[in-house]
């Protein structure tokens, strides 16, 4: 069974992707750099909000369905935990895939996080959307309306997605505690400042509330590296 809005490739398309590939890798074609998880910590203090500000850097990853889990590593394949995340119950897997763009360009080594989800999705930076030739929509997780698709190869197996590729509107993590602090609710915007050599302030901060989570930003690459967000030296959401 493939998940809706995927297809399995035959197996000539598939040794095709998987040529295209080698023979980039062989002749040192430029990839871009490996994407790396950062994170920056503003500690409570009286007064302040409820939980510390934590501002994560969200590295190109991948949400997988079980279906499409299956298709890429094997009939009754499970996502192993490599750690965890700052959220509960959410891990970064030891599976990894690779991208094929329209150009044949690939990011080899994407890791997909856990657990399964319902759908599956892809979550770039507008510079990835640049290097592979897709325009990457700016949406919040699981709004795939229009978006555009990718091929993914796996080890044993492929997935043509025919939508699911974004770029994530950046977003902050709130509990009924933080929303009730900041007076915002659901839905809501907020400012991200951040002081530092590369002080900058992100507008448009969308709060997404959820009773278990615990308070904590989501920014791109492209956006942790404008701000250079491990020499930070204050954080702030602002209205």
């Amino acid at each position: 069974m493939v998940a809706q809005g995927t297809r399995n490739l035959d197996r000539r398309e598939v040794e095709s992707l998987v040529r295209e590939v080698l023979l980039q890798k062989l002749r040192g074609g430029a990839t871009p750099p490996p994407a790396r998880e950062r994170h920056a910590v503003e500690p409570s203090r009286a007064g302040g909000p409820p939980h510390p500000l934590v501002v994560n850097v969200s590295a190109r990853h991948m949400h997988v369905s079980q279906a499409d889990l299956e298709t890429l590593f094997g009939a009754g394949s499970k996502l192993t935990k490599l750690k965890d995340l700052y959220q509960e119950g959410e891990f970064a897997s030891e599976q990894l895939v690779t991208l094929v763009g329209p150009r044949q360009r690939i990011i080899p080594n994407v890791r997909i996080l856990g657990p399964v989800r319902n759908y599956t999705q892809i979550e770039l930076s507008y510079t990835d959307g640049i290097y592979l030739g897709l325009e990457l929509p700016l949406r919040l997780s699981g709004d795939h309306t229009d978006t555009p698709g990718i091929t993914v190869l796996g080890p044993k197996g492929a997935v043509n997605l025919t939508k699911g590729v974004i770029r994530a509107e950046r977003h902050v993590h709130m509990s009924t505690a933080d929303m009730s602090y900041y007076g915002v609710k659901d839905g809501d915007y907020l400012k991200l400042k951040i002081e530092g050599p590369c002080g900058v302030t992100f507008d448009r901060m969308r709060v997404r509330y959820h009773p278990k989570v615990i308070l904590e930003v989501h920014i791109d690459t492209d956006e942790g590296n404008a701000c250079d967000l491990e020499s930070a030296t204050h954080m702030e959401l602002i209205k």
